[in-house]
């Protein structure tokens, strides 16, 4: 008799427990980065006393969903900071935040390139934890890198 009454209770336990994960994630989509479609640009996590946020890969389009620096690396890289600069500060962070960076290039020769725009953008000093990887292709033929990444943002007390 006690075990059918302990397994109905166990169960709304783990129902609760289920839906108050819910609440640790919220996903969100920024103004000013482009409307994605079938994603969101970013999911901020609960940590208790900060806030983890995964940016999901961010190409060199702006907030309208145009390409900037067609056949250009340079400036491509620089939207695609700008863009994730964007993201961090929309969830009351700051660059500095960042403690992990993940590349996806078409063109590992243009490393010196994308270097010089990531160092315009991150603490140099301290720089995030870093992944490059070079890919034939991206979702686009004239996209030219893609960047994903995670900060780490303290809650304001």
């Amino acid at each position: 008799m006690k075990k059918l009454l302990i397994l109905p209770l166990l169960l709304l336990a783990k129902l609760s427990f289920a839906q108050a994960d819910t609440s640790l994630v919220k996903f969100i989509n920024p103004a000013s980065v482009s409307t994605p479609r079938g994603y969101s640009h970013a999911a901020i996590v609960d940590l208790g006393n900060c806030k983890m946020l995964i940016i999901s890969g961010q190409v060199a389009l702006d907030n309208k969903g145009n390409l900037v620096g067609k056949d250009d690396f340079g400036k491509q890289a620089e939207q695609v900071f700008q863009n994730i600069k964007s993201i961090v500060e929309a969830t009351g962070g700051k660059m500095d935040n960042v403690v992990k960076l993940g590349f996806f290039v078409r063109d590992v020769s243009q490393l010196q390139a994308l270097r010089a725009v990531r160092d315009k953008f991150i603490n140099v000093k301290n720089p995030p934890a870093s992944t490059l990887v070079q890919v034939s292709k991206l979702f686009r033929d004239d996209i030219l890198l893609e960047v994903e990444a995670t900060a780490v943002i303290p809650k304001n007390r």
